[in-house]
C-alpha cells in the first residue's frame, strides 16, 4: 500500500514539472498605438490638474507626527515608553521629547502646561485632552492631532483597547469625552 502512494506522488511531482516557455518581449521595440491628444483637441470643460499642496520643510509639527506614526501599532502598557508597550502621555512625551520638545510625562500635567486654545482653530501637532473615567474629576488622557479635514480632527494617541491608533474627534466616546485642545509648538 505504502508503494502505491510512493509511485503516486514520484508520478505526480515528475507529471508536474515540465518546463515552460514564456514568449518574452523585452528583446522586441515597443510601439505606442494610443495617438496624442493635443490641447486644442479636448474638451472645454477640461481643467488642468491642481497642483499639490507644497510641504513645508522644517515643520516640527510634520516630524513629531511622522515619529508618533512610527508607533502605530504598538500595544497599551501603563507608564511605557518603548515600542514594547506606550501608554498615551508615553507617546507623546517620546515623540516630542525626540524633537528636543519637553513634555510633563503624565496628561494632567501636560494639559496644566499647554496654552488653551479654540477648537475651531486646532492643527496639526496640537494636543487634545479627555477625561475618560465617569469618576474622574481631571484629565486622564491625551492625544495629539494628526490631521484637521474641515470638521473632522483626527489624532493619534495609546487607547487601552486597541494600542497606538488614529482616532477622529467626531467618534462618540472621544467625543464625549474631550475636555479642551492646547498648543505646545
Amino acid at each position: 500500500m505504502r508503494s502505491k502512494y510512493l509511485t503516486f506522488l514520484l508520478l505526480l511531482i515528475l507529471g508536474s514539472c515540465g518546463v515552460v516557455k514564456k514568449k518574452t518581449t523585452y528583446g522586441s521595440d515597443r510601439t505606442v498605438s494610443v495617438p496624442a491628444t493635443s490641447v486644442d483637441s479636448l474638451p472645454d470643460k477640461y481643467e488642468a490638474p491642481k497642483p499639490l499642496p507644497k510641504i513645508k520643510k522644517n515643520d516640527p509639527a510634520e516630524d513629531i507626527i511622522e515619529t508618533a506614526m512610527g508607533y502605530s501599532g504598538v500595544r497599551y502598557k501603563f507608564g511605557g515608553t518603548t515600542k514594547k508597550g506606550m501608554d498615551c502621555s508615553g507617546l507623546l512625551y517620546v515623540s516630542f521629547g525626540k524633537h528636543d520638545i519637553d513634555l510633563p510625562r503624565v496628561s494632567n500635567e501636560m494639559a496644566e502646561e499647554a496654552k488653551k486654545i479654540n477648537l475651531k482653530n486646532v492643527d496639526k501637532g496640537d494636543l487634545l485632552f479627555f477625561k475618560t473615567s465617569k469618576k474622574g474629576k481631571r484629565i486622564n488622557h491625551v492625544g495629539m492631532v494628526v490631521d484637521v479635514n474641515g470638521p473632522d480632527i483626527r489624532f493619534i494617541h495609546a487607547t487601552t483597547s486597541r494600542g497606538v491608533i488614529v482616532s477622529s474627534l467626531n467618534e462618540g466616546f472621544w467625543n464625549y469625552s474631550f475636555v479642551k485642545a492646547a498648543r505646545v509648538l
